[in-house]
């Protein structure tokens, strides 16, 4: 029986056209045959071709009919999410041809968590458009969670920076740790204690904070930093996982936070921030690039890699 299907697989694979799967997508993306037809500019019989010969080389319906236009089936959101991941890496090969026949042109897809994408992703993006004017660059940002498991695994993205999850989650990924980042309690230059010299957790126990939620990695280690002496965690008055949120609200005064080293450090500096003299005791936190271990990085790829090692290693040697 299992030999039945992959002999199967292997005949569909060999009548099987990358056309078709182009056409699939562009009908389900519109929502209609008729504006897939006026978005690639063929047909709609040839639309309507297209997806019979795919539904009877697969022997299942890909599409519903619905008031609307059309929908996937099961089958066609099956075949779908497999599609997405062959055009992400056909992109990815013709950049990397474009690459090798010119090492100035080329795309590179990033993911990165709020944090990074407030101020590391953008300063590395930089440099690198000035250095390679024709370069071209596909931002996600996202919670890390989602980055690595739809974005990376769904091959969305070549690399995401990002605070790692649980190591064990770590079988098919590879990790280049850039900065041991360490993490900062924060307040608004007209709090009262922007001026203190010493200050002790203890003291901030019963104070308003503006905090990543607990299952958030900056979240986690919050609330444990409390912990391990012996104290309530503090009270989130407000609790919101975006970085920006955290210094907007935090710069008003009213709040305190918490902000990594590196967040601080690239962030655009037109919302002043005062970092507390707080020893939050928590071990540094690894800022990392993850990649696919089973993965060729394209050269644009492993530019931004050694230029995100380039750009993090003054600050390293500050640690």
């Amino acid at each position: 029986m299992g030999r039945e299907i992959m002999n199967r697989a292997e005949q569909i694979s060999r009548r099987l056209k990358l056309r078709h799967l182009d056409i699939l997508l562009a009908v389900v993306q519109s929502g209609s045959m008729g504006k897939a037809a006026e978005h690639l500019s063929i047909t709609q019989p040839v639309i309507s071709k297209a997806i019979a010969d795919l539904e009877n080389m697969l022997g299942v319906r890909l599409l519903d009919r619905v008031p609307q236009g059309v929908e996937p089936t099961l089958y066609g959101r099956a075949l779908l999410k497999r599609s997405v991941a062959i055009f992400n890496d056909l992109r990815t090969s013709v950049s990397e041809i474009e690459y090798l026949s010119d090492p100035t042109a080329g795309e590179l897809r990033i993911g990165a968590t709020d944090s990074f994408g407030a101020g590391l992703v953008p300063a590395l993006i930089d440099r690198l458009a000035r250095q390679y004017p024709r370069l071209t660059f596909d931002v996600v940002q996202g919670d890390a969670a989602t980055l690595q498991e739809r974005d990376l695994r769904g091959r969305r993205i070549e690399v995401a920076i990002m605070r790692p999850l649980m190591p064990a989650l770590f079988e098919d990924l590879e990790e280049t740790v850039l900065y041991k980042d360490r993490l900062l309690v924060v307040a608004g230059p007209e709090s009262p204690w922007a001026n203190r010299r010493k200050i002790a957790l203890a003291d901030l126990v019963n104070e308003r904070w503006c905090l990543p939620p607990p299952d958030h990695p900056v979240g986690a280690l919050v609330i444990d930093a409390f912990r391990r002496r012996k104290l309530e965690p503090p009270r989130r008055t407000v609790t919101v996982g975006s970085a920006q949120w955290t210094t907007n609200l935090v710069a008003n005064g009213q709040f305190l936070g918490v902000h990594g080293e590196v967040y601080l450090r690239f962030r655009a500096t037109n919302v002043p921030l005062k970092v507390l003299p707080v020893d939050l005791q928590i071990p540094l936190s690894p800022v990392s690039i993850i990649a696919l271990k089973n993965r060729t990085l394209s050269p644009v790829a492993q530019l931004f890699i050694d230029r995100a090692i380039e750009i993090m290693n003054p600050m390293s040697k500050l640690t």
